[in-house]
């Protein structure tokens, strides 16, 4: 591997696993963060110390776009892996010196390529797509209701939350037709962003698509079922299987392997890893789904 140097920006739980996965890849890393044990304060001051050849943005989302912005002018040019989902909002295709890819680590799960591997060339009837857990099993110790995930400023609610599934739908599917919705907040667990949704899409490669995602499954789900001509196919990213017509086989998967294969394909701009363009069209599906929950009808792109 040529790259050496990594600078992880945020050190949550999920910058403080992206350093560390680094640190076992081989890399030297160095960290930004305003909590106690960052190594650097700002990012100019990491990139001009540290000399990255990689960076990790793993901020709250509603900082992605600035922390770009001010690696952008640091005259930084290698590449850039930001935590999913890209932006909070919508936004103009942004025009960076460095290429930007996004962290859909799901992509590299096992099981989903095994799932990927099946679908291959078949035409696809329907799919439904379920992901549910107790946003307070998330991160234990943390009181649920301050993190981000249950802060609409920052990015939080269940569609940026757990936008895993719908870039894996449009990887797997292709483009959207038309979505519709139904969901919100339902106070529950005393937040106030959308902790339940469901989804109604018509896709390219799949003319009837559902998608269920929430904050509240006690079980913790993460699975993705499939009816092609001859075969029903589902994909269980928890319990790592993927079961044909009943026949369940077991994928060995070790927790942080679709982390560590996603880090390798971004630092070499290599295919399955989610390109800025994907994650920008991941953005326009979640901002349609939102219009669709508001107006309550059909909205296509």
């Amino acid at each position: 591997m040529t790259t050496t140097t990594a600078v992880v920006v945020g050190l949550g739980s999920i910058g403080a696993r992206h350093a560390r996965v680094l640190r076992e890849l081989g890399l030297r890393v160095a960290t930004v963060s305003r909590r106690e044990g960052g190594d650097y304060g700002s990012i100019a001051q990491a990139v001009a110390a540290a000399h990255p050849d990689y960076v990790v943005i793993a901020t709250e989302t509603a900082r992605h776009a600035d922390n770009l912005q001010e690696l952008g002018q640091t005259g930084f040019h290698g590449k850039v892996l930001v935590e999913k989902p890209l932006f909070a909002t919508p936004a103009p295709p942004p025009k960076y010196p460095f290429h930007v890819s996004v962290g859909y680590n799901l992509r590299f799960h096992p099981v989903m390529t095994a799932l990927a591997e099946r679908l291959r060339g078949r035409e696809v009837i329907t799919v439904g797509a379920y992901v549910g857990q107790d946003i307070r099993d998330w991160r234990p110790g943390r009181d649920h209701r301050a993190t981000a995930s249950a802060t609409a400023d920052a990015g939080g609610g269940v569609l940026r939350d757990l936008s895993h599934e719908l870039d894996y739908l449009l990887w797997l599917f292709g483009p959207w037709h038309r979505v519709a919705a139904l969901g919100g907040a339902s106070g529950a667990r005393d937040i106030d962003v959308d902790d339940h949704l469901d989804l109604l899409l018509d896709m390219q490669r799949a003319p009837s698509v559902h998608v269920h995602m929430d904050y509240l499954d006690r079980q913790g789900i993460r699975r993705i079922r499939v009816n092609v001509d001859d075969d029903t196919i589902e994909a269980d990213l928890v319990g790592s299987r993927l079961t044909v017509n009943g026949k369940a086989t077991q994928i060995p998967s070790e927790r942080d392997q679709s982390y560590r294969d996603m880090h390798v394909a971004a630092m070499h701009g290599a295919s399955p890893v989610c390109s800025l363009p994907e994650a920008l069209g991941v953005m326009h599906l979640i901002d349609a789904s939102e219009r669709a929950l508001r107006t309550k009808s059909w909205v296509s792109p």
